[in-house]
Parts: structure tokens; sequence; C-alpha cells
């Protein structure tokens, strides 16, 4: 019999659990920031500072996808970066190493945090439902590490590029504070991981009732004018590189809209049976 956990737990006791959820999430993650520590070498110069070099793998790739497109003249092609990052607070080398640190211990440590938070969880679950476990983490962590990956590798490199080079007057002189720069690749990196667990997120909002498929198509002219817009601020001003950053924002949209009416499918079912 598909029951949940017959056991109660008081509200003391979900407390408890939640407090060593945290412990056990925050432990892993600082375990995990000690070892990148080590390697702050490599995460700075060939991760962090990567996007700032006009070599970098991205500028490459747009500029070969507009030439395939006939955009000859892409400004994508001749990517020039005139400006520098400077420290401008004592302890600002010192507390950008420990939160970036930090931050590469969450984005590896994702997966054993969406275990703990399915243990933490799962008493209120079906059996049947406990059983996918395995897949939640699985896919979930893959989701968002695709999604880090699109955020790294696409909107950060097009967001240095564009900010970088956009001028007002050839008096200024672009000069970006440490942790502006760092926190708008982080922004960007853990932004979109977090974007692309929009199907499970959806998933939970459509088994809850708060989310319906029609609601979804209602609002999606909406989410594409959203998607474009944010496209065109942060790509070079060309359709070819909006395009490219939009489309996989909208082919998550649109698995969302499946994934709901799955739910809602099944749901549908489960209750005419009954």
């Amino acid at each position: 019999m598909a029951d949940k956990n017959t056991k109660e737990m008081s509200f003391l006791d979900h407390l408890e659990e939640l407090r060593w959820m945290l412990v056990r999430s925050v432990s892993i993650i600082l375990v995990l920031a000690i070892v990148a520590f080590f390697f702050s070498d490599f995460i700075f110069t060939d991760i962090l500072f990567g996007p700032k070099d006009p070599d970098f793998i991205t500028y490459h790739f747009f500029c070969k996808v507009t030439q395939f497109f006939g955009f000859t003249d892409s400004d994508i092609c001749n990517v020039e970066m005139p400006f520098i990052i400077q420290n401008t607070d004592m302890g600002g080398q010192v507390s950008l190493l420990i939160w970036v640190s930090i931050t590469v211990g969450f984005v590896v440590g994702f997966p054993f945090i969406l275990w703990e938070v399915w243990k933490f969880i799962s008493p209120a679950l079906y059996s049947k439902e406990k059983k996918y476990a395995g897949a939640f983490v699985i896919i979930s962590s893959f989701l968002f590490f695709i999604g880090v990956l699109f955020g790294y590798f696409i909107i950060t490199p097009l967001s240095v590029y564009f900010f970088g080079s956009f001028t007002t007057s050839t008096e200024i002189v672009n000069e970006f504070n440490l942790e502006s720069y760092t926190s708008m690749i982080k922004t960007s990196v853990i932004a979109c991981g977090v974007l692309f667990e929009l199907p499970i997120i959806i998933y939970f909002l459509s088994k809850m009732g708060l989310i319906t498929p029609e609601f979804l198509k209602k609002y999606r002219k909406y989410a594409l004018v959203i998607v474009l817009i944010v496209s065109a601020i942060i790509t070079p001003p060309d359709v070819i590189s909006q395009v490219i950053v939009a489309i996989p924002i909208m082919i998550l949209y649109e698995f969302s809209i499946l994934i709901s009416y799955l739910v809602v499918r099944k749901q549908l079912k489960e209750s005419n049976s009954n």
C-alpha cells in the first residue's frame, strides 16, 4: 500500500531534521570550498578571467556562426576588451578568494544538497514517489550543470564583451571593480543553473495544482518577449547572437509545458480511476 510515512513527527522534530540537513549541506560546501582553495590559481586564471580573453572559445564560436549566416562584418569576430579590472579594497582579493571558493563548493556539491533536500521532504511523500529519489537527483543535477555551462560559456562572455566594450564617450575609460566583475559572473552562472531547473519546478507546481499547461501556453508570448529583450541586452548587436541565446531558453519553456501536461494528465487518470 502506497501510504506516506506513518510515523508522525512533531514540529520540533522537523526543525531538528532541518537543522541537520543544513549542517550537512553547509559542511559539504565548506569541504569542497577548501579543495577549491588549493586550485585557486587555475580557477582565477583559466575560469574566472577566461571570458576576458579575446581568444575565449565562445567568441570564436559566435564568429563562425555569424559568418556561416553571411554576417561577415560582425563585431564578435573582432573582440576587444578595452578595460582593466582593479581591486580597491585592502582585503578585496582575500575576500574574493573565499567567496569564489564557496561558490565553487556550492556548484560542485549541488547533487549532495539535492539529496539532502530529498531526504528532508521524503517523509511527506508516498512510497511510490520515494523510489524516484535517484532520478530526481540525477535529472535535477544534470539540468543545473547544463545551466551553469550555459551561463558560463554563453551568457557570461557575451555580457563581459558587451559591458566591457560599451562606451558613451572616448573620454571615458572602463576600469571595473574586481567585486563587480566577479559578481556578474557568479550571478550569471548560478542564475542560469537555477533557471534550467524550470522543468523540475514546473513539475512540482503542477502536482500541487498551482500551474497548468494552459496557463503556460497563455503566457508563452510574454515569456518569448522577455527572453528576446534579455538576449538583445546581453548579446552583440546582431540577430544571430540573440537567437542563439534565446533558443535554449524557449526550448526549456516548451519542455516545461510538456512536463506540466503529463503531470496534469496523469492526475486526471488517477482521479477518474478512483
